[in-house]
Order: C-alpha cells, then sequence, then structure tokens
C-alpha cells in the first residue's frame, strides 16, 4: 500500500528538502519505489536531485492542467521526481482548492511504496495540498527556539486540514536536524520539543541527523549523502530514519 509523506515547517533552514531527498535515496536504496514531489518554488530539491525544472514540465503544470502527472515525471538516481520552479510563487493567488494535488496523484500513487512530498516554507496552498495529499506528516526541527515556536501554527494547519479535507491525516513524529546533542541548548531543546510531541499526541524519532559539510558537498553534486558518503555519520542517521519510517508504517 502506498504511504504519502509530506515534510512540513513553515521554517526555512531546518532541512525539510534535504530530508526529503535523503530518506528517498535510502528507501530507492532499499529497493522500494519512491516518487518526490518538489513543491517549493525554490526548486531546491529538484536542483539537488539533478532534475530539469526549466526545459521540461513541472508541478505547476501539472496542477494547472496543461500537461498529466505522467509527462512530469523524471528518473533520477534517488526515484522519481515531480520537479518545481518559481511558477509557482504565485500560487496563493492561482489555487484555492486544497484538493488539488490528491486528485492529480489519484491515478498514479498506486505504483509507487513511498510519495514524499516537498513543502515550502510557508503555511499557504501548496503546504494545504500536501497535507490533504498525504497520510502522513514529518516535522523536522532545528535546535533553536523560533523552529520550535512555530509548531504551534503549523499544528493548527493540520488540524483545520483533519476537519476540513483529510480527517485520516497524523503526524508521523518531530525530527532533530542539525543536532549536537553535546550542548546544552540542544539537550533543553530536546525536552522541550518532547513535551511539544506530547500534546501534538505524536513522537519524537529516534534518529537525531547531524549536520554535516558532506551533506552540503552531496548537495552541491546534485546527489544523496548516502551515495556521496555512504560511512558519515549523517548517512547512517538517515538510514536509520528511513529504518524508523518502515517500521513506523508497517506497525500501521
Amino acid at each position: 500500500m502506498t504511504r504519502v509523506i509530506a515534510i512540513a515547517n513553515q521554517k526555512g533552514g531546518v532541512g525539510k528538502t534535504t530530508t526529503a531527498h535523503n530518506v528517498a535515496a535510502s528507501l530507492t536504496y532499499k529497493e522500494y519505489k519512491v516518487l518526490m514531489i518538489d513543491l517549493d518554488p525554490q526548486g531546491n530539491l529538484s536542483f539537488i536531485s539533478g532534475a530539469d525544472n526549466v526545459n521540461k514540465p513541472t508541478v505547476y503544470e501539472v496542477l494547472r492542467d496543461k500537461v498529466s502527472v505522467k509527462e512530469a515525471l523524471q528518473q533520477t538516481r534517488s526515484g522519481h521526481i515531480i520537479p518545481a520552479n518559481i511558477l509557482l510563487s504565485g500560487a496563493d493567488k492561482e489555487f484555492t482548492r486544497p484538493e488539488l494535488l490528491r486528485n492529480k496523484l489519484d491515478p498514479i500513487k498506486n505504483g509507487y511504496d513511498y510519495v514524499l512530498i516537498d513543502t515550502p516554507p510557508s503555511l499557504g496552498i501548496l503546504t494545504i495540498n500536501a497535507l490533504t495529499a498525504a497520510d502522513s506528516v514529518i516535522i523536522p526541527l532545528s535546535a533553536d527556539i523560533l523552529s520550535l515556536q512555530g509548531i504551534s501554527q503549523l499544528y493548527n494547519t493540520i488540524e483545520a486540514v483533519r476537519k476540513h479535507s483529510n480527517p485520516s491525516l497524523k503526524i508521523e513524529g518531530l525530527l532533530f536536524t542539525q543536532h549536537n546533542n553535546r550542548t546544552i541548548l540542544s539537550r533543553e531543546f530536546e525536552k522541550a520539543t518532547k513535551a511539544a510531541a506530547k500534546r501534538m499526541n505524536t513522537k519524537v524519532f529516534q534518529t537525531f541527523i547531524r549536520a554535516s559539510v558532506a551533506t552540503r558537498e552531496a548537495q552541491a553534486n546534485q546527489t544523496d549523502i548516502i551515495t556521496y558518503s555512504p560511512v558519515s555519520p549523517t548517512a547512517a542517521g538517515y538510514n536509520a530514519l528511513t529504518a524508523e519510517i518502515i517500521k513506523g508504517g508497517n506497525k500501521a
């Protein structure tokens, strides 16, 4: 059964795109069929995956009914991707229906084991479409108070989506990225996040993702950390996170 997972947090710089890309890569290495959807006008997931978001159709054309989902698919090392570019920047003015993406995915999603949706750093119509299309959402957090403060706004958006367009949406878990548990700040942040997770009736992933230079190098080379530096702590972290995601789905 296909699992559609959105990766969301309206705060930028918390590792949404990095997580979507490397989890997709880890799943692909485990021989799962994976589709990535870039819903961020910045197109960062498209770039680091090596997709062409200039000369070929993107998710914008799909949402505008100019091309079919199949016409927008591109093959990458980490699985299929539907890319994005700056054309999505006017989405809040152009699109109003929360179920638009879900309707587009329905005809093809059963061809995949996992669909991972990378969302923009906002709580606008694109993120709402991602949450409406998803079975669950992963919320990445960096170890700073601003990252945690935004969780309540995101949770309110998730609750609104549950009420109006996707009652079965669940929170897969909160994920620490760029984490260093040797600092007092990170340890205090961990305690606060676990308390927030309890209030949201979800969990904090056991896996912490460490920040690394190798991750940025991999992205500059348009590849994933598991291919670029397979023995690095960050690659190990994303493989462990992927194992948690798979196990959580099996349990469900």
